[in-house]
């Protein structure tokens, strides 16, 4: 099948799927006469494989380990164990930052609770208040805490 083909088959778009051949995630696939490249089934599962792992916010790297693990059947699975710990622990990480910001977007959201102007709007203000060094509310530092 052709790179067309294959992004259809895979839901990824034909630019990322040349990147991932670039950077080593997809094998080199055969070329026709006409230089076209032909990807196989092993393409589609590899690429399968790879989307799945973006879909679990699985960075690059990360997926280029699980790869090499994956080509080693027979051993021991603690690298892949160690992997997903390592990407468990930067998700929760990423889900405190992200309550953090939460309650900064709502101290935000309260500088202006009933519609105005925009040159009286609150939200407007904060930020340019931010812009020229002035402390906001949403990053004052009761605002990071907890």
């Amino acid at each position: 099948m052709r790179i067309g083909e294959l992004a259809k088959a895979t839901g990824i778009d034909v630019e990322t799927l040349r990147y991932y051949e670039r950077i080593g995630l997809l094998h080199p696939p055969s070329r026709q006469v006409n230089g076209y490249r032909t990807y196989d089934q092993d393409a589609v599962e590899r690429a399968n494989f790879i989307r799945h792992c973006r879909a679990l916010d699985m960075g690059l790297n990360d997926i280029n380990r699980l790869l090499g693990l994956a080509s080693k059947p027979e051993a021991d699975c603690s690298g892949v164990n160690r992997l997903l710990d390592e990407h468990f622990a930067r998700v929760r990480t990423k889900l405190e930052s992200l309550r953090i910001l939460e309650k900064q977007l709502a101290r935000l959201r309260n500088q202006c609770d009933i519609a105005h102007k925009v040159s009286d709007c609150g939200i407007l203000r904060e930020f340019i208040a931010a812009a020229h060094g002035e402390a906001c509310t949403c990053h004052s530092s009761s605002s990071s805490a907890s």
